[in-house]
């Protein structure tokens, strides 16, 4: 199928260009400021819209197989594409757990039936994430974009050098939810000032930055390829960036609400409950200098669905997790590019450039690229609201909120993953 993308604003190098971009046979095959004469083609004119490569989040929870009453690879994936996103990594916390190429085909068979968006999935790191023996790493190795026991921290060191030394041998990436149980205490939001004036358990930043610490220092060991994720604290930010300046093959990522949020905006509410929690402006700004200065290489969502009657606990019942795949570029560029904090070349590195070059998924805006498109009317203002989603997971912290950018199309391997339709711009 050919689809002529008409005389659109291009996003592309940094700058826009007004272009038309022809696809066929899943790629790109023109960019041209001229119009291409093509009676074959089906022609989409988005006179507001901005043309970008698709966005990529290395970090999600699709939660099939296992947890379909939270959502499904049908639901996610659409989700993903009504966010702008063409690529998205989901975890393996899922029943069965992906320890092993018999574990991970239930999960392979339904991403091949029901995805809309290129799904990469991880395999774990242990058997049955429990920390105890490794997975059948090089069984799966062809299958996974990485290896990662995301929802927990590989709690035994002598577990992850060994993990580490086998992925650097089969050229995988380790991504490590970085949590030290023994330092938790029970706690649930931010150990700060929200926590003891209203009566929570905290959780301490250490819990995070101290397996950081641990897990670089087996990196410099080991020589394996690292990646942190969801990274919280600036003592994480720190650590990161020391390991960067000696030349340790590190990066991470952190997310739209650790970006916008700090614990003094925290709500009763169980849209606001995560893990890690979202935590002091300190760190939030810590993180902010960490994108303007490289030492944090990308934005994921952990898009993390559960149910209505899972998040209705509160701040202390509540299950940990928010949903992020469909407000994540909308959030950051109405809250972090408007206001001049980031530039839009640099959100689009965060949500394309980056990922898409650590974990070699996709192409940019090229001839001869997979067609992996977005279009966002950038001036489209609107209310977050949850039942627009088409995430099965409503809760999310950003209800309610203002914001700018409408994905109005998205093309995943030159097929329409997303389109709004007539009047409705998202």
């Amino acid at each position: 199928m050919k689809i002529l993308l008409n005389q659109m604003t291009v996003f592309r190098k940094g700058t826009t260009q007004k272009l038309s971009v022809l696809v066929e046979d899943g790629r790109i095959v023109s960019l041209s400021p001229q119009v291409p004469q093509m009676a074959d083609a089906l022609v989409i004119e988005l006179k507001n819209g901005t043309l970008f490569p698709g966005f990529v989040d290395v970090h999600v929870h699709l939660r099939e197989p296992g947890f379909s009453r939270k959502e499904t690879i049908a639901t996610g994936t659409r989700a993903a594409a009504h966010g702008g996103f063409t690529a998205v990594c989901p975890m393996p916390n899922l029943k069965p757990v992906p320890d092993s190429l018999e574990h991970l085909q239930p999960q392979l068979d339904l991403i091949q039936r029901d995805g809309v968006v290129h799904v990469y999935p991880y395999g774990a790191i242990t058997v049955g994430e429990q920390g105890k023996d490794l997975a059948d790493l090089e069984g799966l190795a062809p299958y996974v974009v990485a290896f990662s026991d995301d929802g927990r921290g590989v709690q035994n060191s002598e577990r992850m050098r060994q993990a580490m030394r086998r992925a650097k041998a089969l050229g995988k990436l380790i991504v490590a939810h970085c949590e030290d149980e023994s330092l938790v205490g029970g706690g649930y939001i931010h150990d700060g000032a929200y926590a003891r004036a209203h009566g929570h358990r905290g959780n301490p930043s250490a819990s995070e930055w101290k397996q950081v610490e641990r897990d670089l220092a087996l990196v410099e060991e080991t020589g394996c390829a690292y990646h942190v994720c969801h990274v919280s604290t600036k003592e994480s930010v720190e650590l990161i960036r020391q390991a960067k300046a000696k030349g340790l093959d590190v990066t991470c990522e952190t997310t739209p609400h650790y970006l916008v949020f700090n614990d003094t905006m925290l709500q009763e509410d169980g849209r606001f409950k995560m893990n890690p929690p979202i935590r002091s402006e300190a760190d939030r700004q810590a993180l902010l200098a960490g994108i303007q200065d490289g030492t944090v290489d990308m934005v994921a969502t952990d898009h993390a669905p559960h149910t209505a009657e899972e998040k209705a606990g509160g701040l202390e019942k509540s299950l940990n997790g928010i949903v992020g795949l469909e407000t994540a570029f909308p959030v950051l560029y109405t809250q972090l590019v408007r206001p001049g904090i980031l530039t839009l070349a640099q959100l689009v590195d965060l949500m394309h450039t980056n990922p898409a070059k650590r974990f070699g998924l996709g192409g940019g805006l090229e001839v001869g690229a997979p067609a992996d498109l977005t279009v966002f009317d950038l001036d489209a203002c609107y209310t977050i609201r949850p039942e627009d989603f088409l995430s099965q997971g409503k809760s999310s912290p950003f209800t309610g909120q203002t914001v700018y950018g409408k994905c109005l199309l998205t093309l995943s391997g030159g097929t329409i993953a997303w389109q709004a339709k007539g009047g409705d711009q998202g």
